[in-house]
């Protein structure tokens, strides 16, 4: 059985996903810089129709068993081999469950597909169990601080995707069909990698057990429904307005948000390499350090912010060509949501991790009601604009209710949750450290 990896300093490896999401984002800009230049606003759109399909299925389905899962991985080790065969029958199991039912959803109310394509809806929802294997095996290979296997497994796919995407539109093949085939090869070779990493340098996959799988089941239901309205939150509002307002507004629409996810990257980062130690540490500690990660997040997040409102016309129109310019205001009534998803994000893993799921649903689902009541109501008369008001308002909502509850959870006041003039001095002397002596950096943690 394989040993556990040593714990790097959480600012150490913090910098390094950030900056693996940059440079992953870069290769996800290109594939997305192709697929609009060369098949248009609506092949844009059938495109991330087809993958919001899979991906908010594959949410939906998973039950949460990997948020339960990263929590056991952290906290019982021996565990893990079990936990990993599990994965792999969970996956298999509640995939195609849940592609089976939206298949006969799509027979019932047509549309529900959005006038793709048959056989491409088909391969969508085949992909189903993939994607929820693909989340199961990251939360296990990060629960054991394999923080780099991890962040090369977000490079290599989109590294990848990008080849092949170039190589078919050199070539004059490029397709809505070939596009979304390319981007399920990316997710099967994400796959691989992982699998084989916890085969050969973690514990491996051993016998799988029912006790664990279903106290994983107990756990992950309390946070799945948090965690799926989250996801509904990111890409529902693609899925209305694709089917509401067609594959070309989709594609419009979709350029925005390719550039308003950008501003999720450090949440994302801070979130993902916290996790273990949050689960390990005392509810005080716990409560303090995701508090000052928020914080530090809140500074960068601010001035990111601020760059992207100025610079919306560049991204849009300069990038991606005229057929672009009204994704501008989209992506300008995005931006302010940030402050939201960045609360959401780091707040709301803290509670998981100190075995409160609940908590972060209730503020996820005053997100989603209020994202997708807006939706319903903006998106048939104002499009992909609508979506945007729909989302920058409910992430607003629910940032509040994040900060209310964590406060109440962990007995802090809202006030250590806004940044300090007086740590931006410190914050800067520790990112510095980390670049210049990256094996000896101080934890983020430290105070």
């Amino acid at each position: 059985m394989g040993g556990g990896l040593r714990r790097p300093p959480i600012l150490d490896s913090t910098l390094a996903m950030y900056g693996t999401q940059l440079f992953a984002a870069t290769l996800q800009l290109l594939n997305v810089l192709i697929v609009a230049r060369v098949l248009g606003a609506s092949g844009r759109g059938e495109v991330v129709f087809l993958s919001a399909i899979a991906y908010l299925t594959a949410q939906v389905a998973a039950l949460g068993v990997h948020q339960a899962a990263a929590n056991i991985a952290a906290s019982r080790p021996r565990l893990r081999p079990s936990l990993a065969t599990n994965a792999v029958l969970f996956s298999l199991v509640l995939g195609s469950v849940a592609a089976g039912l939206v298949y006969l959803l799509m027979l019932v109310a047509p549309a529900v597909g959005g006038g793709t394509d048959v056989d491409l809806r088909l391969l969508a929802l085949g992909v189903i169990p993939l994607l929820i294997l693909e989340a199961n095996l990251a939360m296990l290979v990060r629960a054991d601080y394999a923080f780099r296997i991890a962040n090369l497994a977000l490079v290599l796919v989109p590294l990848a995707i990008a080849c092949v995407n170039v190589a078919f539109a050199l070539a004059g093949r490029l397709t809505v069909g070939t596009a979304f085939g390319v981007w399920i090869g990316g997710q099967v070779l994400g796959v691989a990698l992982l699998g084989a990493f916890v085969q050969r340098r973690l514990a491996g996959f051993g016998r799988p057990s029912l006790r664990l799988a279903l106290g994983c089941l107990s756990f992950g239901v309390k946070a799945h429904a948090g965690r799926v309205m989250l996801v509904g939150n990111y890409k529902l509002d693609q899925w209305l307005v694709g089917a509401i307002s067609g594959t070309r507004e989709l594609g419009l629409y979709s350029i925005a948000v390719t550039w308003f996810e950008t501003l999720f990257y450090l949440p994302t980062a801070l979130a993902a390499v916290q996790r273990p130690d949050l689960v390990r540490a005392s509810p005080r500690g716990a409560g303090a350090s995701a508090a000052l990660a928020f914080r530090a997040a809140s500074l960068v997040t601010a001035g990111l912010v601020l760059v992207v409102l100025v610079a919306a016309p560049v991204l849009c129109v300069t990038f991606f060509g005229e057929e672009f310019r009204s994704s501008v205001d989209d992506l300008r009534v995005l931006v302010p949501g940030a402050a939201g998803v960045l609360a959401l994000k780091l707040l709301g893993n803290a509670l998981v991790a100190q075995g409160k799921p609940l908590r972060e649903s209730v503020a996820i689902g005053v997100t989603f009601v209020a994202t997708l009541a807006l939706d319903l109501l903006l998106v048939p008369p104002y499009g992909g604009l609508g979506a945007a008001i729909a989302s920058t308002v409910g992430y607003a909502v629910g940032g509040v209710a994040i900060i209310v509850l964590f406060s109440r959870a962990f007995g802090s006041r809202i006030s250590e949750l806004v940044p300090r003039g007086s740590e931006v001095p410190w914050f800067w002397s520790k990112v510095r450290l980390a670049f210049r002596r990256p094996a000896t950096a101080l934890e983020l943690e430290s105070n």
